[in-house]
């Protein structure tokens, strides 16, 4: 019984050693061992500190169902805004503002993004250029959204002479350009290196790399990050205020105002009026369902493997 190999429990019980298996220690858990408390205790307040973090949630949750959910209907999805004092309406030119204005966000940042991300992970990763752009990137993140409206307007509308939907997409493109960028960088990077070895050592070429194997390994985190970006732009308002303004009426051309629920939401809460408040609701409901779509999306799209 003096073989250094035979430590195990199992070869313990298999040689009825039984004294050896005395000396083991207790790996058995009591409920009043300090490690044991210390855990429990912790595993509680991690609990109570969900729960109350979900009670604001939660509580906005029930009020936009209770509230928005009983204006919702279809004409409410697809009639107009109503005047001050006529009855029923809706906000159909809002959702479709929106829905364009997201969707040209959308087509502008995630092309740049991809770019900058490929260059910043894969090309020049460790250059100063590199360093600044994710310095910016990340100062970008935290950037207050009104700031963003107020250098379209400067840049954009002023030059064009109108607010516009044109004007709405980029500056709610320049909001999601960081966290697309970000997100797509981290999601390359975690490519593994021996895949992109692999595929050099086959004699591809850095575009063939890049294009074969990094794209479709990181799509989950990269669309992840889009997905994340789109929810984040839906329910922005600032921006908007700057940029797009607002308008009673469907959206014809891009270089004209248009409607968006962020800024329906706005107008019509503060009104006098219980038909424009009822609307306020159930927009805010339909807004509220949208970005909760993009966010399980993005929670869909993050597990998936390729």
């Amino acid at each position: 019984m003096n073989d250094p190999h035979l430590t195990t429990t199992a070869e313990l019980i298999a040689l009825n050693d039984l004294e050896a298996l005395r000396r083991l220690p207790n790996l058995d858990r009591t409920p009043f061992e300090a490690r044991t408390l210390k855990s429990g205790i912790l595993t509680a307040l991690t609990w109570i500190a969900a729960l109350l973090a979900s009670v604001p949630l939660l509580s906005v949750i029930y009020m936009l169902v209770v509230e928005g959910g009983s204006r919702l209907d279809w004409e409410a999805l697809t009639a107009l805004p109503p005047s001050a004092f006529e009855q029923g309406g809706g906000f159909g030119n809002a959702i479709i503002g929106t829905l364009v204005m997201v969707g040209l966000a959308t087509l502008i940042s995630v092309p740049i993004g991809l770019f900058a991300a490929v260059y910043l992970a894969i090309l020049d990763p460790d250059s100063r250029l590199a360093h600044s752009v994710r310095f910016l990137s990340k100062t970008l993140t935290g950037f207050p959204s009104i700031l963003a409206g107020v250098f379209i307007y400067a840049a954009l509308v002023v030059s064009m002479k109108t607010y516009s939907a044109l004007a709405g997409g980029v500056a709610l493109a320049v909001l999601m350009l960081p966290t697309v960028v970000l997100a797509a960088e981290q999601a390359m990077m975690m490519v593994p290196k021996k895949m992109k070895d692999a595929a050099f050592g086959m004699g591809c070429t850095r575009a063939q790399v890049i294009w074969k194997v990094v794209l479709p390994t990181g799509a989950p985190g990269i669309l992840t990050g889009v997905m994340l970006a789109i929810a984040g732009a839906a329910g922005n308002s600032a921006p908007l205020l700057f940029t797009a303004l607002f308008s009673s009426y469907y959206l014809t051309s891009l270089t004209e105002p248009t409607a968006s629920l962020a800024i329906l939401i706005f107008n019509f809460s503060g009104m006098p009026y219980e038909n424009q408040i009822e609307l306020a609701w159930a927009a805010s409901l339909v807004l509220v369902m949208v970005i909760l779509l993009f966010n399980i999306l993005a929670r869909i799209i993050g597990r998936r493997k390729y």
